[in-house]
């Protein structure tokens, strides 16, 4: 996410009570939760995320660890179902160095990704083309989050 802040603080603490950002939650755990990224790289682009404030893997509990590795291999599958990509991006990004957006507060990236799926556009004119707008990419997963987390 390009928002560093929301106005109450931690964009990703406020996420889960935030009307404006609860449209994007795809799935909520006991101490995660799986959100779409605001400004993604391709469709798809989700974030596994702690509900508790922690900037770093060595702050996490054990639970959220197990948490956050739990949902990031269901969203591999929801993705993988959903869109059937050719791979898939997974990612932590610690420090403004390593291109953390939110710095202080750690979350995992996972990006669905094709053969051919990089153009000019996104260096050249800064431009990034999605076929689908948040809210279909939102109806398209959260039944498959939905029906992974009954079996």
């Amino acid at each position: 996410m390009t928002k560093l802040k929301s106005e109450g603080g931690c964009v990703f603490c406020a996420a889960p009570t935030d009307a404006s950002s609860s449209s994007l939650i795809l799935y909520e755990g006991s101490t995660c939760y799986v959100i779409l990224n605001l400004y993604p790289y391709n469709n798809g682009h989700v974030m596994v995320v702690p509900f508790r404030h922690a900037g770093a893997l060595a702050s996490l509990t054990s639970e959220e660890l197990q948490e956050i590795a739990i949902l990031t291999q269901r969203s591999e599958v929801v993705l993988t179902e959903a869109y059937h990509p050719h791979g898939i991006n997974v990612g932590v990004n610690l420090g403004k160095s390593a291109g953390a957006g939110v710095l202080d507060h750690i979350h995992v990236h996972l990006v669905p990704r094709w053969n051919g799926d990089t153009n000019f556009l996104t260096v050249v004119g800064s431009v990034r083309v999605l076929p689908e707008e948040l809210t279909q990419t939102a109806d398209r997963l959260r039944p498959i989050f939905e029906r992974l987390a009954d079996s």
